[in-house]
């Protein structure tokens, strides 16, 4: 007679291990919401809550120091939540860094002037994005600093911090290609240079501004100068200069 198929296996854990089973089936895990019964809405806010966390670590810290259970712990959430909304990791810091460019986009595009009548005036505004100007924008930056030594090694974080199209350097160049078509430029530019010029130039000197090298005044000066020369018209008030020191009090 053939042994029957019911009742214990032939290979089966041991006494542990089936009380450990025994526990788990008394005492389940909470359940997790579902993606397909979870409003979208609070599905985002969660996500960029976790992220938030990352940043406020990568920013005091370094993005070396970033655990899932660091993360849960600054987040005031649980791991397993973590692990729930990101699969790992290196999944959590590149997701993190894509909702951090959405977040800086997004706060950029409410300060700078939508008017591309002036484009000295756009240009000085969009400049100034790269500079630690305020608390926020001093964090990104420092967040932002953080995940570039880490991309260096890590292409899935280059591809998502350094565009290889290159695009801040192309809207920079059009936006004095702008100035060109108006006349508002000096005769020769080669804009595409010049905007590299300008774009490496301001996110060095806000790095210097973080290190407290250089001063926010100065490094402003150091833009606006670079400005004058590529924009032949004066359009706004005169920058100050050291001929016409400023009269507020210190």
């Amino acid at each position: 007679m053939e042994r029957s198929e019911r009742g214990r296996p032939a290979v089966y854990c041991s006494r542990s291990c089936q009380a450990r089973a025994y526990r788990q089936r008394r005492n389940p895990p909470a359940p997790v919401t579902p993606p397909e019964t979870e409003r979208p809405d609070a599905h985002a806010r969660k996500r960029r809550r976790i992220a938030e966390a990352v940043w406020r670590i990568a920013s005091e810290h370094g993005l070396h120091t970033v655990s899932m259970r660091k993360v849960a712990a600054e987040a005031g959430v649980s791991l397993r939540m973590v692990q729930y909304y990101f699969d790992g990791k290196h999944a959590l810091l590149v997701d993190a860094l894509r909702l951090l460019h959405v977040e800086n986009e997004r706060l950029a595009r409410a300060r700078i002037p939508s008017d591309a009548a002036d484009p000295r005036r756009l240009l000085r505004a969009l400049l100034d994005e790269f500079l630690p100007l305020d608390g926020q924008r001093a964090f990104a930056l420092r967040v932002f600093t953080a995940y570039y030594a880490r991309s260096l090694a890590d292409p899935a974080l280059a591809a998502v911090f350094l565009a290889a199209e290159h695009p801040l350097e192309r809207l920079v160049a059009d936006i004095i290609t702008m100035g060109q078509a108006a006349g508002s430029t000096v005769p020769g530019l080669d804009a595409r240079r010049e905007a590299d010029l300008l774009v490496a130039g301001i996110t060095g000197l806000g790095l210097d501004v973080l290190h407290e090298r250089r001063s926010l005044a100065d490094v402003r000066a150091v833009a606006d100068y670079h400005l004058a020369r590529i924009f032949a018209v004066e359009e706004g008030p005169p920058a100050r200069s050291a001929d016409h020191p400023r009269s507020d009090p210190a």
